[in-house]
């Protein structure tokens, strides 16, 4: 199919855009933001109690629950004054970047299976030591006395470092839920239209009037000696009701951001993916952005320079001049 250019191509009416987009997520997000902090402060303040319960309420931060619980490391780092960055722990510590980044694996928390015994151990204690040195008094406040904690001062102190644990833990899950929804809008407009959602096929199996979302498509890297396959995920795939055999998927990735200055530093992340589509499948592959959010001329700008097209989430009718 023809490459037509929809949102590119008028830069003259970016502006007005970019303000409508920036609008909407602000609306979203007011929202959905609030619902999603307290219902994972909560659900982090019961974490950080448990680990409180564990190591008799800080009084000792010992190996043993280190080995047994490495997950509880960034709730450990959130309650040292000031709190400590992962990268300032390694350093603090003298330990390997690779065991820390290990225990705070959020999907597979673990101790690296390579290490020797005896070195763990010592890693390990260096950090027990580092934690119990910089312990943040002022939040835990039984520590300096004789008679132990209160649960009002139990709760107090889990509430305050689940609040600084929620600002990462958030962000991810704001962002999730976003994308989530960004797809959710994709697909009742195709179903309005016609179209059927189908999972489990692959690209270039895919038949006219069927979308998939979160699709692996495969590109060839090129390296010194060789090209190596690998598969990139793609947001949604599309083929056009009106498409024959021998054309290709429209590929469209959901971007949503909730400020100026990251979408600015990650642009250059779909120029490679659209390289690397071109590279493999020729000029006629057509890879388009969903927008919503904080997105300025700059990054408008330096997308439409690599031939990358979008459709803001607010014009969301613009997806039928690709044919759909």
């Amino acid at each position: 199919m023809q490459d037509i250019a929809i949102n590119r191509s008028n830069p003259d009416i970016w502006k007005q855009d970019i303000a409508q987009s920036v609008d909407l997520y602000n609306t979203w997000f007011m929202e959905f933001a609030p619902k999603a902090f307290r219902k994972t402060r909560l659900v982090t303040a019961k974490r950080v109690e448990q680990t409180l319960k564990a190591t008799n309420n800080l009084e000792n931060v010992s190996i043993e629950l280190l080995k047994e619980h490495p997950e509880v490391l960034p709730i450990l780092r959130m309650s040292t004054c000031p709190p400590i960055a992962r990268d300032r722990l390694v350093g603090l510590a003298g330990v390997s970047k690779t065991l820390v980044e290990s225990m705070e694996d959020s999907s597979n928390p673990r101790l690296p299976p390579h290490i020797a015994r005896d070195k763990l151990d010592v890693a390990l204690k260096c950090i027990s030591s580092v934690i119990e040195r910089m312990i943040d008094p002022d939040i835990f406040v039984w520590l300096n006395r004789t008679e132990g904690a209160t649960e009002i001062e139990i709760t107090r102190a889990a509430t305050i470092v689940a609040d600084r644990l929620c600002g990462a833990v958030s962000d991810p899950i704001i962002r999730n839920a976003q994308e989530k929804r960004q797809l959710t809008v994709i697909g009742k407009w195709l179903q309005a239209r016609g179209y059927r959602q189908v999972e489990g096929i692959k690209f270039s199996e895919m038949s006219a009037g069927t979308f998939s979302f979160r699709t692996n498509v495969p590109v060839f890297i090129k390296g010194d000696r060789e090209h190596t396959k690998v598969n990139i995920p793609v947001d949604a795939v599309i083929m056009p009701l009106s498409a024959s055999k021998s054309d290709l998927p429209l590929l469209i990735e959901a971007k949503s951001a909730g400020d100026f200055t990251n979408v600015n530093k990650r642009r250059k992340e779909e120029a490679q993916k659209m390289a690397q589509l071109k590279s493999t499948y020729g000029a006629n592959v057509r890879f388009s952005l969903f927008l919503c959010g904080y997105f300025d001329s700059g990054y408008l700008g330096y997308e439409a320079a690599e031939g990358i097209d979008w459709v803001w989430e607010h014009r969301i009718d613009d997806l039928a001049l690709f044919g759909l």
